[in-house]
């Protein structure tokens, strides 16, 4: 008999290595065992687990793409599929592993000292240890160079003023890599330092009436005049390039992390209407139902198709900084898209906890915004096409 590939139409699975396929079933059994039954109380509650980030570390998913300092040395596919499936659960969790591994992890085993790796690599890696980006400001989103956080070198170190905003994990990290421009300087100037949590003069706040990602603890970073030490730089940093680098490292998580919120939403419709009976018949023999179940599965798998060529380009080392942006943007829309017809399709259940999609709706409107809104990558698409910057 010939096999019914509805769900698989371009035999993306055929692609995947047997250690892919392994790693995307373990997370899947992961974040269905521990993640889901709690996921609607945890929402509900604005509360994170942080016992969770060892469990991170065990499962393998935290800087799993690093070959030392226990890195699971896997390919950046696989980081694409653990993104997947645990933003099936929830945008919040994946947030949880994208800022540790892309945001962290990434810009300390690129730009630091073997030293900074040494010391911080292994806690961040295992769990032991939760880590924070601090770039984003009230008055610095889509234009980072406007940022008011400044540094300055003195003789034992150098004092970092200023603030941060909108930051995950802020209220619940150790170490703090904070992005800061250098006093009576040009915009380039820009230098990533790591901070601790006990380093006198930083402050955290959580921000408790986010009505999106509630599970994710987001809050501001106050800095006032915190004297960090020497060996706090990270030394290879270059400018923006350094900056660019890790919100690109988000960016391809994210990308693939919204198609599984949107898969979950689309098998969630598709369950409802083959159930619910309406004029004596399931609601899934109506056209237009049938018509938006066809539209789901098209963006969904054009999006993993997608996700998964950026993904072999990326372990091939090749450029792809204009798929990156064609897929955060295009992504994050069709997911949000996905999710409003799901709602549409449950009727007035879609608004209900147990079904889910509300939420996945709620989470994917943050997710469209951060790491470059939609606006913003088209006209990085545009600059990249035409030449002439437009911002």
């Amino acid at each position: 008999m010939k096999q019914n590939n509805w769900f698989d139409p371009f035999y993306i699975q055929s692609h995947l290595s047997e250690d892919e396929l392994r790693i995307q079933e373990n997370v899947r059994e992961f974040c269905e065992k521990e993640l889901k039954p709690n996921v609607i109380e945890m929402n509900r509650k604005n509360q994170f687990n942080i016992d969770l980030y060892p469990k991170f570390g065990d499962l393998g998913v935290l800087g799993q793409t690093l070959k030392t300092h226990g890195g699971s040395s896997t390919s950046n596919l696989a980081y694409g599929l653990v993104a997947y499936e645990f933003e099936k659960i929830d945008s919040s969790y994946r947030s949880s592993i994208s800022v540790q591994s892309s945001l962290v992890i990434h810009p300390i085993n690129e730009f630091g000292t073997e030293n900074q790796k040494n010391k911080y690599l292994p806690e961040l890696i295992s769990g032991r240890k939760i880590g924070c980006f601090g770039l984003t400001e009230s008055e610095a989103g889509s234009d980072p160079s406007s940022m008011k956080t400044t540094f300055k070198e003195v003789n034992d170190g150098y004092i970092i003023s200023g603030s941060k905003n909108w930051i995950t994990n802020a209220p619940i990290a150790d170490v703090f890599i904070i992005w800061a421009l250098e006093e009576k300087k040009d915009y380039k100037s820009i230098k990533g330092f790591i901070l601790e949590k006990n380093f006198k003069g930083l402050k955290t706040s959580q921000i408790e009436n986010k009505t999106s990602l509630k599970i994710s603890p987001t809050g501001q970073i106050i800095l006032d005049n915190v004297l960090v030490p020497k060996d706090s730089l990270l030394e290879n940093t270059n400018g923006w390039k350094s900056v660019f680098s890790c919100l690109n490292k988000a960016r391809f998580g994210i990308s693939w992390g919204v198609l599984g919120a949107a898969t979950e939403c689309w098998m969630i419709a598709k369950e409802y209407v083959e159930n619910r009976i309406m004029f004596k018949k399931p609601l899934a023999s109506n056209q237009l139902i049938q018509k938006k179940l066809s539209e789901m599965q098209i963006e969904i798998n054009l999006g993993l198709a997608s996700c998964l060529l950026t993904a072999k380009a990326l372990d091939d080392g090749k450029e792809i900084i204009n798929a990156i942006s064609i897929l955060k943007k295009n992504n994050c829309q069709k997911a949000l898209d996905i999710c409003r017809d799901s709602r549409d399709m449950l009727g007035a259940n879609g608004l209900l906890e147990e079904y889910h999609v509300m939420r996945h709706l709620v989470n994917l409107e943050t997710v469209k915004t951060y790491e470059g809104a939609e606006d913003i990558h088209s006209l990085i698409l545009g600059k990249n096409q035409t030449g002439i910057s437009s911002f």
